[in-house]
């Protein structure tokens, strides 16, 4: 096993030029569909890794429940530097799974109180609350996806700027958009060095429901000005896994990027751009760190099965 077992924690680094580039250069659904997958499969395997390292530290642990065999030099050579490195992988991956259920947790429990909060109001696609403070998001789930918006929020925007906003949280639900910020959410929770990505996908999903948003409406200033006032007034969303019009995130380069001509659909950027260069690193990257991950996972289970008496 060796080093390989240590690779998927630091290969995270090999995604941090798509995650830049793919945002500025890409289309807004094909990075992000990119930088999600890329991200959940590296946090998966920086997991799985993390988790291997744990199991040689807890066989070092007196009064462990693990088989005797478990703590043999024969499995602590499998892993370099086990005795450090396998006693602080445990209350790393406890800090990463507490995290992990707490943020899963949170996500669920606003979930739970916004549709019970809508329960008295009639079940339509849209529910307008009469609230003075601005704010609209897309709500998943439940017995129908909704969008949620007050009218201290609608009465700050023009006609053609509220068919942006419903259209906007619209192509949030159409696209579950929620799935992706959760997935990239949790996966830089896994692993530190992937909250670029996480940043990332934050934006690029925006801009991929303020190009939907576009396309409805067929008026792009209109669909710009909305966020920019909405951005001004509203207090965003209740958590960050939820999506909506003024969302956290880069607002003036979403304002400048609906100024401009719509972007080019693209499944895959050509080698020869410097986009190219940084996806096809990344997906070199995941592919090493699947593969890391798969052999110290098959190298372990061998050691510990031929460590452990029948």
């Amino acid at each position: 096993m060796g080093v390989f077992v240590f690779l998927p924690l630091v290969l995270p680094l090999t995604a941090w030029p798509v995650a830049r580039l793919a945002e500025q250069r890409l289309h807004p659904r094909t990075a992000t569909r990119l930088l999600t997958a890329v991200a959940a499969v590296m946090a998966l395997c920086s997991t799985v890794c993390l988790a291997l390292v744990m199991v040689v530290g807890t066989a070092q642990l007196p009064g462990n429940p693990l088989p005797d065999g478990w703590s043999d030099p024969e499995v602590r050579a499998a892993v370099p530097y086990d005795e450090v490195v396998g006693k602080a992988a445990i209350p790393a991956l406890c800090a990463v799974l507490l995290t992990s259920a707490r943020a899963l947790w949170r996500h669920g429990r606003v979930r739970r109180r916004a549709h019970r909060a809508l329960a008295g109001l009639r079940d339509t696609g849209v529910a307008v609350l009469p609230d003075d403070v601005p704010y609209a998001y897309a709500l998943p789930g439940g017995r129908r996806d909704r969008v949620v918006v007050t009218t201290a929020l609608l009465d700050c925007l023009e006609p053609t700027e509220r068919r942006a906003l419903f259209a906007h949280e619209r192509a949030h639900l159409a696209a579950r958009h929620h799935r992706f910020l959760l997935a990239v959410r949790l996966a830089a929770l896994a692993n530190p060095f992937l909250r670029p990505l996480r940043t990332a996908v934050s934006c690029t999903a925006e801009r991929w429901a303020d190009e939907a948003a576009a396309k409805v409406v067929g008026d792009r200033r209109a669909v710009a000005t909305a966020i920019g006032k909405a951005a001004l007034v509203s207090r965003g969303t209740p958590v960050a896994t939820l999506a909506g019009l003024a969302a956290p995130g880069p607002v003036p380069r979403r304002v400048a990027a609906l100024l401009g001509p719509a972007p080019a659909v693209r499944t895959w950027p050509s080698v020869f751009t410097s986009v190219g260069l940084a996806a096809w690193a990344a997906a070199a990257g995941t592919a090493v760190s699947a593969m890391s991950s798969a052999n110290a996972t098959v190298t372990m289970f061998v050691i510990l099965r031929a460590a452990t008496p029948l």
